[in-house]
């Protein structure tokens, strides 16, 4: 057995910082998403982590599929409609129903971040946000060359 699988937990719990506002209602692929105007609501307990978040063009949303049930590790792309494993996919049907997403940031207005491109439906539990950084994005990928 190898010595990294005892440091691993059973189980990894997450609290939402927010949630999402938006008029998708179910899940599903469609290309007018990523150009449609979407909310972040924060946690007004968490406020203060937005503090020069407007000041960014860019982030990174992490958030859970709340309404994707199950998943299957190999399955049709739905971008390409390839057969490839959900690791090399980006299927909301997932071990562990996390998903990532660039937006653009338009505005902050309190708890409340306007974005675009954010491609979850309304309700949708927020884990997270990071910045997205140009510079660094492409320094990291001429790196691994």
């Amino acid at each position: 057995m190898n010595e990294n699988t005892e440091i691993i937990p059973k189980e990894v719990e997450f609290t939402p910082i927010g949630y999402v506002e938006n008029d998708y209602l179910e899940p599903g692929h469609n290309e007018e998403t990523y150009e449609k105007v979407s909310k972040i609501i924060i946690k007004k307990d968490l406020m203060d982590g937005l503090y020069r978040v407007e000041e960014l063009e860019k982030l990174y949303i992490l958030f859970y599929f709340s309404k994707s049930k199950g998943y299957k590790l190999i399955h049709r792309r739905r971008y390409d409609g390839e057969m490839s494993g959900v690791f090399a996919s980006r299927s909301p049907y997932r071990p562990n129903g996390i998903g990532l997403t660039i937006v653009e940031l338009l505005k902050v207005e309190d708890n409340v971040l306007h974005v675009k491109g954010l491609d979850a439906i309304n309700g949708t539990p927020v884990l997270d946000i990071k910045p997205y950084m140009k510079d660094i994005e492409e320094k990291d990928e001429e790196n691994t060359d």
